[in-house]
């Protein structure tokens, strides 16, 4: 009897106590980096699935990072007709990034040679000259068969290339490339801001 007591006794700390281990077990999928659900892999869009070197020290940066963001993707270059829209673009980003817009820069030197400096040299004039704060990538490929995988998928995905210094295509929070504007469309631009408006929600 006493033996048969002790079997139900354990049995109901087990029932007891059962609730709480369970509690304690990460959810599948978790991540353990505390950034929350969805942060996963799963959760980046393929568009942003990339790892680029950053313009300052050519660190390895994930595109990652930006999902769920409205993503501004610019190919720059510091000796053009449109460089001045470096100042504009900071504007952007300064007045949206609060809302969830996010400005990535890639130099580029496909277009009539003129981004030839050095990494380094380019972070130091989009610094000196226009005060960058925005995101920006390590000298990139945009057009041709040599073009960087995430410019390949962006052509791909509006049927458009870039055709100069500058060019801008536009992704939501879903991922979607949603639009892209030619060099001559300026960051201030009402179609340009609308469009940035409409991605943001309102």
């Amino acid at each position: 009897m006493a033996l048969a007591l002790s079997v139900v006794f354990l049995g109901g700390l087990g029932l007891l106590t059962s609730p709480g281990v369970r509690a304690q077990t990460p959810a599948a999928g978790s991540t353990g980096t505390g950034t929350g659900s969805g942060a996963g892999s799963a959760a980046c869009p393929t568009v942003l699935q990339h790892t680029v070197p950053r313009l300052q020290d050519e660190k390895p940066q994930s595109l990652c990072q930006y999902a769920g963001k409205v993503v501004l993707v610019v190919n720059t270059a510091s000796y053009c007709g449109f460089t001045s829209q470096y100042e504009g673009l900071e504007a952007l980003y300064a007045k949206y990034n609060a809302r969830g817009l996010v400005v990535l820069g890639f130099p580029s030197n496909d277009f009539g040679q003129q981004e030839p400096g050095s990494n380094q040299q380019i972070a130091d004039f989009c610094s000196n000259t226009y005060g960058v704060k925005f995101p920006m990538f390590a000298k990139t490929s945009v057009v041709g068969k040599g073009a960087h995988p995430l410019y390949a998928q962006l052509a791909q995905a509006t049927g458009k290339t870039p055709k100069w210094n500058f060019h801008k295509y536009l992704i939501d929070r879903q991922g979607k490339v949603v639009d892209s504007f030619m060099s001559m469309t300026g960051p201030s631009s009402s179609g340009l801001v609308k469009a940035i408006e409409t991605a943001l929600g309102g």
